[in-house]
């Protein structure tokens, strides 16, 4: 054989060199084995799965954040790295929350001294906020940390994800099993894109396991773990379902701005949010479509219980779901042949050769603080502390036909609606409607959508109106006093910097 390369080297440079043949499975060994051949992904523990990536300082890792509150893996790897002595590494998380308070101390130690997310809340952001990190976190959206991973900006050397079940050779998904999540959405994405996939699988069951989310041909280690996370935990805190008189009020006059916008018509379709009152919206939905024989086409984003019931109603045709929002969702993506799970560079990625968000007619969203301008900000509370997350805030307002957003006028004594929000997640160009308890104001870009809210008799008001009713409510806030450290840097769904977190002054 070696005479033939020698032959064709010599006749045909141009094909560079070539291997000769040394035996069926000289690059393949495991085949020679059955039982290697089986079982060569499946890795003792996570610390072995870790050795045979070959983590090392300086590395980007990537988790995702399906199960939410709930979630058992992120700060268990990073204790097991820690433990290793691993450092310096950038931590591309989909999205961090209150569970993960003990990533503080790899911060301190120099475990993680980067990081890449969606928002973060709980004593790790008042941590952050407060300048325990040298360098910015930087907050994206879901559809921009798509983007930026595709740009090579993130660039993840390994990542690892948490699934219910996997078989061996690595098919897994989310919906099967013990603990469920719902949809990988974000885990799809990690899945694709990173250098090495390690699945933290709770069940390892029969090849091949279907359907698979996350595919054999992506997966190159397979860790048999006690538990990925606990799904009752995925329904608190945003995600969390309301019986808040105020906030149902405000769902009631939401659900009749999309009645009397213009684009409540039989094949509309709508993403609502992960607040209370924008998922709660779709309650009073029901009885408008019931009752104009309207049904919707499709449902976008986060799936709730709520929806899932309208769509078994067959009032909405199909779920595009990118993440469960509660085990009713995690069900019906099981069962139903129309819930669709969806990657976030299917669902929201500018750079996708098409996402889901531009299809999008009706959503409606939270906010923190809006002001004037319509600007709006989901990050930091009114203390300049980070405590929520862009998610795919900025995403769908630029996206859909018509954005709504829902909010109290006053939260605890302190204005809603205010002179210039503390961040911006999401520019005010994209934002048409304000719903609040106390009235609904329109960006005067869409003096049509006025006309119309005000031909039906609710309650519209200028955004100034509003903002000046919330001032004599609760007088003028007090200033925020922050320090120049830039401790989080806002990036726009397209990668640019919208804005910056500022350190809170001691």
């Amino acid at each position: 054989m070696t005479k033939h390369i020698d032959i064709l080297a010599s006749q045909y440079p141009q094909l560079g060199a070539l291997t000769p043949f040394t035996g069926a499975n000289t690059t393949t060994p495991y085949l020679a084995d059955i039982k290697q051949k089986h079982e060569r992904k499946l890795c003792q523990s996570i610390e072995d799965s870790i050795k045979q990536c070959q983590l090392r300082d300086g590395m980007t890792i990537s988790f995702h954040h399906a199960f939410r509150e709930g979630d058992k893996i992120i700060n268990l790897v990073m204790d097991i790295i820690a433990k290793m002595g691993i450092k310096d590494l950038t931590l591309a998380s989909s999205s961090l929350l209150s569970c993960n308070t003990p990533l503080i101390e790899h911060i301190k130690s120099g475990v993680i001294t980067q990081i890449y997310t969606s928002g973060m809340r709980g004593k790790l952001a008042e941590a952050i906020s407060h300048g325990l990190m040298k360098n910015p976190v930087h907050i994206h959206s879901h559809g921009g940390r798509v983007k930026l991973i595709q740009s090579g900006e993130i660039n993840i050397d390994i990542a690892f994800l948490a699934v219910s079940t996997s078989d061996e050779f690595g098919n897994a998904n989310g919906v099967s099993g013990t603990s469920r999540c719902g949809s990988l959405g974000y885990a799809m994405v990690d899945a694709q894109y990173a250098k090495k996939v390690v699945l933290l699988a709770e069940n390892i069951v029969a090849f091949p396991n279907h359907p698979a989310s996350i595919k054999q041909d992506q997966a190159d280690y397979i860790v048999k773990v006690d538990e990925v996370g606990d799904p009752t935990k995925i329904s608190v805190g945003a995600a969390r379902i309301t019986s808040n008189p105020r906030e149902l009020m405000i769902a009631k006059y939401a659900a009749s701005v999309i009645e009397h916008s213009g684009y409540f018509k039989d094949g509309f379709s709508i993403q609502t949010g992960s607040g209370a009152s924008s998922t709660a919206a779709t309650r009073f939905l029901e009885d408008k479509m019931v009752a104009q024989n309207i049904t919707a086409s499709f449902a976008l984003g986060g799936i709730t219980q709520s929806i899932v019931d309208l769509h078994e109603k067959g009032l909405i045709k199909t779920l595009l779901d990118t993440q469960s929002f509660d085990n009713a969702a995690g069900d019906s993506l099981a069962k139903n042949p129309n819930h669709i799970e969806i990657s976030t560079n299917v669902y929201a990625n500018p750079a996708s050769k098409a996402a889901c968000c531009d299809q999008l007619d009706v959503v409606i969203l939270s906010a923190l603080e809006i002001d004037l301008n319509f600007n709006v900000n989901v990050l930091t509370g009114s203390d300049g502390i980070m405590r929520g997350a862009s998610g795919g805030h900025c995403d769908t307002a630029a996206s859909a036909n018509l954005t709504i957003i829902v909010a109290p006028l006053i939260r605890s004594r302190i204005p809603t609606v205010i002179n210039k929000v503390t961040t911006i997640i999401t520019p005010g160009e994209s934002v048409d409607v304000l719903v609040t308890d106390h009235g609904i104001a329109v960006n005067p870009a869409r003096p049509e959508i006025a006309e119309r809210l005000t031909a039906a008799g609710l309650p519209v008001m200028t955004i100034d109106e509003l903002y000046q009713r919330a001032i004599n409510l609760t007088g003028e806030p007090t200033p925020l006093e922050f320090d120049d450290k830039i401790v989080g840097v806002i990036r726009y769904r397209d990668g640019s910097v919208i804005d910056v977190v500022r350190q809170i002054k001691a």
